[in-house]
């Protein structure tokens, strides 16, 4: 059979695993989207190609396996790179290929050519690119791309190929297809280093765990155990965002007062943890100046970032985590719970400020904290094993405490970059992921950035269902400008007001569901109406615009910390 070379990114595609490819159509990628669909490959084509490489990645944290973003040329493939960048942030295994002019085309100032080089482009914002010369390589290529994605630390690759070549015609039967190319083993942790590790937990009066977002890649076959050491030693448990839920029930307090309890913590043992600022890059305030730490992740240079490894191993998150309860078992006996009783009171005064916000009284427009608490109410109480897809500046943080994830890839939230706008594609990341509803919850700056996705999920019945948290305003940097900026405050906002619009008509007019709701004891049955619709919708909430989450706060006032009464006086005069 004589196949294009689109049939051949498709056919390795699937042997790779691959089962949906996200995309935006373009005359020069056409061949690969007709090879997909003769492979069985569903393509989810969305309105941006940004929200599609959000999408993917979204699902590649969910699930641990690559997302795939299909982008056209040159206009195209540029539109993704915030999405990338997100992806290279987070240590997401995204594949995102395109196409370029034809190689007879090079440097004539063909149509979308525009004379930029996307592949230096590309390649400084990816683990890996390549570009692809010969149509007959494809598969080898996707192949690589693969094994580059699923390292160490995974990450994003690019694969790039003049049309000309995409197009061009191959013998099926002749074309090599990459056999036995990846390995599914897990690097084990040095039994010596496993030892001192074990000594030290066993040695320990008061230990800590901390779950990175990169297990989620060596996750296999380790919950049971991660599961037997924390309630061994009786350690209470800090998983960052994408790793909340990944070996633990949040359920059991232990998997949620780490957090609180760092600063008292004499050991830290850390499972793929980058400590960058989410973890205060392991100083104080949030982790105790005296604790000693044990460091375990795959990627060798990821030990001793920015803290001491007092142990250092190198080795999967599921893999040592097997060594380590067996080793810390035959050191020790299970542990009394003193220690984590104290811990749940250290991380109950931790959240102090933001519980005071989740049980704030009637006012109207609602406490934003109060929507999320009615929202976590909902999930904990009638959809717990639902998706959560967190955006927005103090809309994230709200809702992020106040829900549980109770399995893997539950929640999945921005990395380090903080990039807003990513709800709508890591909704449907999700949706794609797990196939469970999704409750999308989000600010009315960051809905704005891809409303139009919600065309994109009422096209393939997307099972979602978006709570705007809509305080007209940006909210975060507003907030914290009144704090840390009030002489020119006092000449008026500029740049950070919104309009109360109608974003529930948008859903409507894309062939959704929406409502707008003022009353806080309505939101939960918004919401149920919103399900039984079948439809993707939008709960639009009028929340208060002067009430500042804890982080914001902090970061209007450099982290002093503020009481009540000066908080409303920053209001008042502005």
């Amino acid at each position: 059979m004589i196949v294009n070379g689109g049939r051949l990114f498709a056919r390795q595609l699937k042997r790779e695993g691959v089962s949906q490819i996200f995309t935006i159509c373009g005359g020069q990628i056409m061949p690969v989207i007709y090879g997909c669909r003769d492979e069985g490959i569903e393509v989810i084509d969305v309105r941006h190609e940004n929200a599609g490489v959000y999408a993917a990645d979204a699902y590649a944290r969910a699930t641990g396996r690559p997302g795939v973003m299909l982008a056209t040329l040159t206009p195209g493939v540029m539109q993704t790179m915030q999405g990338i960048f997100e992806a290279r942030a987070a240590g997401s295994p995204v594949l995102v290929i395109s196409a370029s002019v034809g190689i007879d085309e090079f440097d004539t100032g063909a149509e979308q050519d525009m004379g930029v080089d996307t592949m230096t482009i590309l390649k400084g914002n990816t683990l890996w690119a390549a570009k692809i010369f010969e149509a007959g390589r494809i598969p080898e290529y996707v192949s690589k791309a693969f094994r580059q994605m699923l390292g160490a630390t995974p990450g994003p690759a690019y694969l790039e190929i003049p049309v000309d070549v995409m197009k061009s015609k191959v013998e099926l039967d002749e074309a090599r297809f990459p056999e036995k190319t990846r390995v599914s083993a897990m690097a084990f942790g040095d039994p010596a280093l496993i030892g001192e590790a074990a000594d030290m937990l066993a040695e320990a009066k008061q230990p800590a765990l901390v779950i990175g977002d990169a297990a989620i890649f060596t996750s296999e076959g380790g919950r049971a155990a991660v599961e037997g050491l924390v309630s061994h030693l009786q350690m209470p448990v800090y998983a960052t965002t994408m790793a909340r839920g990944l070996f633990g029930d949040e359920g059991d307090p232990l998997f949620r007062t780490g957090e609180g309890a760092l600063c008292e913590a004499d050991v830290i043992a850390t499972l793929s943890a980058a400590m960058n600022f989410r973890l205060n890059n392991g100083r104080p305030p949030l982790i105790n100046e005296n604790a000693k730490f044990i460091q375990i992740h795959p990627d060798i240079r990821m030990i001793g970032f920015n803290c001491p490894a007092d142990v250092g191993i190198v080795a999967g998150a599921s893999a040592a985590a097997r060594q380590l309860l067996e080793a810390v078992k035959a050191r020790t006996g299970p542990k009394g719970d003193a220690w984590a009783q104290k811990a749940g009171r250290m991380h109950a005064a931790y959240r102090a400020e933001w519980d005071a916000g989740y049980g704030f009284g009637d006012i109207k427009p609602m406490h934003p904290a109060r929507l999320a608490a009615e929202v976590g109410r909902f999930l904990a109480e009638e959809a717990p094993d639902w998706s959560i897809a967190a955006d927005g500046g103090d809309s994230y943080e709200w809702i992020m405490r106040a829900v549980r994830a109770r399995r893997p890839g539950q929640i999945a939230g921005y990395a380090s970059n903080g990039t807003i706008g990513t709800g709508q594609g890591f909704a449907m990341g999700l949706w794609l992921a797990h196939g469970k509803p999704v409750l999308e919850y989000t600010g009315d700056g960051s809905i704005g950035f891809y409303l139009g996705e919600f065309d994109t999920m009422a096209r393939f019945g997307m099972r979602i269902i978006c709570v705007v948290s809509n305080d007209a305003q940006w909210g975060m940097v507003k907030m914290a400008e009144t704090m840390r900026s009030g002489d020119e405050v006092s000449k008026g906002y500029i740049a950070t007001t919104l309009a109360e619009r109608r974003y529930e008509k948008v859903a409507e007019a894309l062939g959704g569901y929406g409502e707008y709701v003022e009353d806080v004891g309505e939101v939960v049955p918004a919401i149920r109406r919103a399900y039984a619709s079948g439809k993707p919708s939008i709960i639009n909430v009028r929340v208060d615009s002067e009430h500042p989450c804890p982080f914001t706060i902090m970061y209007g006032c450099g982290g002093r910390p503020l009481t009540k009464d000066e908080i409303a006086a920053y209001f008042s005069k502005a």
